[in-house]
């Protein structure tokens, strides 16, 4: 591989680890601690493990988009971007701001940024598609939990 592949390769899980930074600033808390949750709820320790894992592999999946297409496909990488943002953003909605209804929006949102870019790197480098079918299948679980929760809690303050 060339610098500019390294490159590459730094910017991508450079995106990707600003993201998961959201995780990281707007944690769970005694609010969400206090909260109802469904019974198949995951247990706490899982999500920074599937998260992480989910995270490295969406940074592969990029680079290898970037490594067929290059700045020939320049919304496909908005688009990639944009997912990362609104996963970003769901953090800071749910447990930031306690807004469990604007965080069910963003990753309704999420779901279909990802359910789009499958679509949009399938031509391209299917390999890479397939990379992101693990994260969206966790978003889809995400979207549920989230749902639920929102049903169980009917009168949850947000802050």
């Amino acid at each position: 591989m060339d610098t500019s592949m390294w490159i590459a390769v730094a910017v991508f899980v450079g995106l990707n680890f600003v993201a998961a930074s959201s995780g990281g600033a707007f944690r769970p808390g005694a609010w969400y601690q206090a909260l109802s949750k469904p019974g198949w709820t995951p247990p706490n320790w899982v999500f920074p493990v599937v998260w992480g894992f989910l995270f490295a592999i969406n940074a592969w999946a990029g680079w290898l988009l970037w490594e067929v297409a290059g700045t020939s496909e320049p919304l496909i990488f908005v688009a990639y971007i944009l997912s990362l943002m609104l996963n970003a953003g769901w953090s800071w909605l749910f447990f930031g701001r306690r807004r469990m209804d604007l965080a069910l929006i963003d990753v309704t949102l999420l779901w279909l940024s990802l359910a789009a870019l499958v679509a949009l790197f399938w031509p391209l480098r299917p390999f890479a598609a397939m990379l992101l079918l693990p994260y969206l299948s966790w978003v889809t679980i995400a979207a549920f939990l989230n749902l639920r929760m929102i049903q169980l809690n009917p009168r949850a303050q947000r802050v």
